[in-house]
């Protein structure tokens, strides 16, 4: 929920900086149907719960990585593309070597005020022996603070890339004279 909340946030960034929102509904997403369905993929790992199997689950999570990532492979010449791959290529390598489930630190979780349901699926856990561990949700919104949550160094170059292309595309005040390339054409 952190993550979407930011996301969204640094969506509408242009808008405080004086660029155009507008911009966003004319981007053309190469694969946009594959988009969705990595989307409903993610939703339904983590939807499913303890109704289908963790090996199913954890399945479904990693095929998500894999359709978002051609998506973004598709769609490379939008700005932010690239920061957003890697984060994604990131956690997607680090949940594909860890059977599934993104390694958290127990410390993290616990700052975050997370307990995790061990007879449960979920995308981001404490795990023993976890490979690539530092690519996991390391870093922690405390409890006290609205959204607490866990996150990883690939969720923040996600974002970041999110605020990339938010702007890229939009623009602000300050590329408002500049000719910014047509919306259109960035995502082929």
């Amino acid at each position: 929920m952190l993550l979407t909340v930011l996301a969204a946030l640094l969506l509408l960034l242009p808008a405080a900086l004086g660029g155009r929102l507008g911009r966003l509904a004319e981007v053309d997403i190469v694969g946009r149907h594959w988009l969705l369905l990595g989307l409903l993929l993610q939703v339904a790992a983590l939807g499913l719960g303890r109704r289908a199997s963790r090996t199913v689950l954890a399945g479904l999570h990693v095929a998500s990585y894999l359709l978002l990532g051609g998506v973004l492979w598709a769609s490379r010449r939008l700005p932010g593309s690239r920061l957003i791959a890697l984060g994604g290529f990131l956690n997607g390598l680090t949940i594909a070597l860890n059977g599934g489930t993104l390694p958290a630190s127990a410390a993290a979780m616990d700052r975050a005020g997370l307990i995790p349901d061990a007879a449960e699926f979920s995308n981001s856990a404490p795990l023993e022996d976890p490979r690539l561990w530092f690519f996991g949700d390391v870093f922690a919104v405390p409890a006290p603070l609205p959204l607490a949550n866990v996150f990883s160094v690939g969720d923040v170059l996600i974002l970041a890339g999110v605020a990339v292309a938010s702007i890229g595309i939009c623009g602000t005040r300050w590329t408002a004279g500049k000719a910014l390339p047509s919306p259109r054409s960035v995502g082929r």
